[in-house]
């Protein structure tokens, strides 16, 4: 996953075509930590789909507060530069409920580019 870690690198991954979900994190977050080592094996699966990317909380300024992210992790989808779909709760995020979440962002994305 390529770590976005400032506010122009992150106005270049949202801005693309391509499906692009931001994973909104930090090196401090436990609940962050929980997914690790699962992710990669996520961001396999869904390789020709979408991109996913990850974004350090702490190293990019006021993007998190421009994004509304109250919480992480945090998950929102992206294309050409707005947002189609987020997943921000308190509880912890499972595979499943990650998986999920990008299948559900895959249907709002392919109902727009058809």
């Amino acid at each position: 996953m390529d770590k976005i870690s400032s506010p122009a690198q992150f106005q270049v991954a949202i801005q693309s075509p391509r499906l692009t979900v931001a994973v909104f994190k930090a090196d401090w977050c436990v609940d962050c930590k929980f997914i690790d080592p699962f992710m990669p094996d996520v961001e396999k699966q869904y390789t020709d789909r979408l991109t996913l990317v990850e974004v350090d909380v702490d190293a990019v300024g006021d993007v998190s507060q421009e994004q509304n992210i109250l919480g992480i992790p945090s998950f929102v989808a992206y294309t050409d530069g707005r947002e189609l779909v987020r997943f921000v709760n308190k509880l912890r995020k499972s595979r499943e409920d990650i998986e999920k979440f990008l299948d559900t962002s895959l249907e709002v994305y392919l109902s727009i580019h058809k």
